[in-house]
């Protein structure tokens, strides 16, 4: 059942890893993404979560570059042919849509300083524009302050983001705002989030999905059960013990 009665706009997305072309090469050897894998989105939230080098980005970036989604940050790691992972691994994507295309876009906190930039200069041109994009001069902020702003412009536009761990961008006291703003997106029932992150804060969204990505594939389990918050909580424990 779809959270809260919400239309989701992505429903589902099947991973054709049985097909890849050569799995000794980037980005098919990613062992994750290995084998016939099929996730199904039940809530407007749903999070990736897995070790560095474990495939989130590079998925969720083929992900929106299939729902015909702009990639605002693009992957810094190329392949021979100049051809990007995300391109390449979206070849063996199939996507679920509901009614309607897809509208939205792919955000990073890496990338939303040009985003922030290109919404400042429509600012200027149509001033009636930046009250959908969280006001004028977003890039006179901070960062944080910059991707907050800009989200609660975007409360009342219904779409799909793709967000690329935006918590390198956020302090914790950032963190658990944006996770109330995530929470009245997701109430809405007018957009859908997929978000790749390590923040145990942002993972606890209520009625929220998570997705974890280790050796054996990708599973869906609970925030608990996903070793960033065993570490977190062990390590907040006894520090000491880590510096042994």
């Amino acid at each position: 059942m779809e959270s809260n009665g919400a239309a989701l706009l992505l429903k589902q997305v099947d991973i054709r890893g049985d097909q890849y072309p050569d799995v000794e090469r980037y980005p098919f050897s990613i062992g994750p993404l290995r084998g016939r894998q099929t996730l199904r989105f039940r809530s407007a939230v749903a999070f990736l979560v897995g070790d560095n080098g474990s495939g989130k980005s590079t998925l969720m970036q083929a992900i929106a570059t299939r729902c015909g989604l702009d990639l605002w940050a693009q992957p810094r790691r190329s392949l021979g042919s100049g051809e990007l992972p995300a391109s390449a691994l979206c070849e063996h994507l199939e996507v679920t849509l509901g009614a309607g295309s897809a509208r939205g876009g792919f955000f990073s906190a890496e990338g939303f300083r040009t985003w922030a930039e290109f919404l400042d200069d429509i600012a200027r041109i149509d001033p009636g524009q930046a009250g959908y994009h969280g006001g004028p001069g977003l890039t006179a902020r901070s960062h944080g302050e910059g991707i907050l702003a800009y989200f609660r412009g975007r409360l009342g536009v219904p779409g799909l983001y793709f967000l690329d761990e935006p918590e390198s961008a956020l302090s914790p006291a950032s963190q658990v705002e944006f996770l109330r703003i995530l929470d009245t997106f997701r109430r809405s029932g007018q957009t859908q989030f997929l978000i790749a992150t390590h923040s145990p804060i942002l993972m606890t969204l209520p009625d929220s999905q998570l997705f974890y990505f280790s050796d054996t594939g990708v599973m869906e389990c609970g925030y608990e059960s996903t070793d960033h918050f065993k570490l977190y909580r062990s390590f907040f424990s006894d520090p000491r013990s880590y510096l042994s």
